[in-house]
């Protein structure tokens, strides 16, 4: 006579395939876009701006570095102008304001003061890259020539591209807020784009101290 074959039930819950469980989770209901650290555009831009804020560092550490072992320090005749340094730094200060207030603006999503305050920060903008320019013509010493020259262009002029990056981007953010109509994602956008001008604000002002003042420090 064969076996008698006997089956066993598997247990509530296992052995049974995801498919059969009668529980779901409905997600229907929670936001598609959110702000600040709830939104993964706030990590991206985050780790952005702790590997910039990296290169910067090694770049002001090369400048000291070859400070330390030049027997002159500034190795040009003449440091470099304080007065355009010293006004696009003030131009750069001033302009955290309406970057504050469009910031805020977009995170309640009153459109009408994003626009406005996002061409209040195009005009800043468009101002301290001029100025920039002035800048670059009043180091009193060429990039190529000598270690100091190279360090101090290399400096202001990583600054400056991320200066023009992020003009780039709040330019056409703006243009697009003109467009209706304007999702919750652009708002996003506008809110982390107003965090990282924090970022070039705030990074400029260490790397004017090392430009403009350093070499007289060491001068002195």
């Amino acid at each position: 006579m064969a076996p008698e074959m006997h089956t066993v039930a598997p247990a509530p819950g296992k052995g049974r395939h995801p498919a059969d469980s009668n529980q779901v989770l409905d997600v229907s209901s929670l936001p598609t876009y959110a702000f600040s650290h709830r939104s993964l555009m706030w990590w991206g831009t985050f780790g952005m701006m702790l590997i910039e804020g990296t290169v910067f560092g090694l770049m002001v550490f090369s400048y000291f570095y070859l400070a330390s072992h030049a027997d002159v320090w500034p190795m040009s005749r003449y440091a470099p102008d304080l007065a355009w340094g010293t006004l696009n730094t003030a131009v750069m200060i001033a302009s955290a304001f309406p970057n504050h207030w469009a910031k805020h603006a977009a995170e309640a999503q009153d459109l009408r003061k994003v626009r406005g305050w996002l061409l209040a920060c195009m005009m800043f903008s468009f101002l301290f890259l001029a100025i920039r320019v002035l800048e670059f013509r009043h180091l009193n010493v060429a990039w190529d020539s000598n270690a100091y020259g190279s360090a101090v262009w290399l400096l202001l002029g990583l600054h400056t591209v991320h200066l023009i990056t992020d003009t780039v981007d709040s330019l056409v953010l703006t243009v697009l807020m003109f467009y209706e109509p304007v999702g919750g994602k652009s708002y996003v956008d506008v809110s982390e784009n107003g965090l990282y001008w924090y970022f070039v604000v705030f990074t400029w002002l260490p790397i004017y101290a090392v430009i403009y003042l350093v070499p007289r420090w060491i001068a002195s």
